[in-house]
């Protein structure tokens, strides 16, 4: 069975505003299915191909243990969880989820994409989502994406 990366956060395509700029900014609720076996840890990055100046990034979290199903909303923006993980530096320069923020005027897509490892990827919070892909290379075993839409 293929892995598949679901979320009770928002029906259809439309992000809600709860989880934008425009009201709390906290990350949604994210669930997936059993991976393959051979999985140690999770990756998760979201980001939005549509920005102006080319794909922007919006969260980098890594080394999720790999008997975890779901990421509860909310993940606080701290660099470790209390289950190992730790997240990246976003492109707001900033750690954790900060979610769609776009210009006025636009509707983005924004890409969830959840990859099964065979490894911890061991590198230090506050990495890049390019330094996380380099890390991880060779040690995916499966992937799975979501999309999600904004604009005001």
């Amino acid at each position: 069975m293929a892995l598949r990366l679901t979320t009770t956060a928002f029906r259809g395509a439309d992000i809600p505003k709860k989880f934008t700029c425009d009201a709390q900014d906290v990350s949604p609720a994210l669930a997936w299915n059993d991976p393959p076996t051979g999985t140690e840890t999770f990756a998760l990055v979201a980001d939005d191909p549509d920005a102006p100046g080319g794909t922007w990034v919006h969260w980098v979290i890594f080394d999720l243990p790999g008997d975890m199903r779901e990421l509860r909303e909310g993940v606080p923006k701290d660099r470790e969880l209390s289950t190992g993980a730790r997240q990246g530096r976003n492109d707001f320069g900033k750690i954790g989820y900060n979610g769609p923020c776009p210009p006025k005027g636009t509707v983005h897509r924004y890409f969830f994409k959840l990859y099964a490892l065979n490894s911890k990827v061991n590198l230090k919070p506050g990495v890049s989502k390019g330094e996380l892909e380099r890390a991880m290379k060779g040690h995916i075993l499966a992937q799975a994406e979501l999309i999600g839409k904004f604009g005001h």
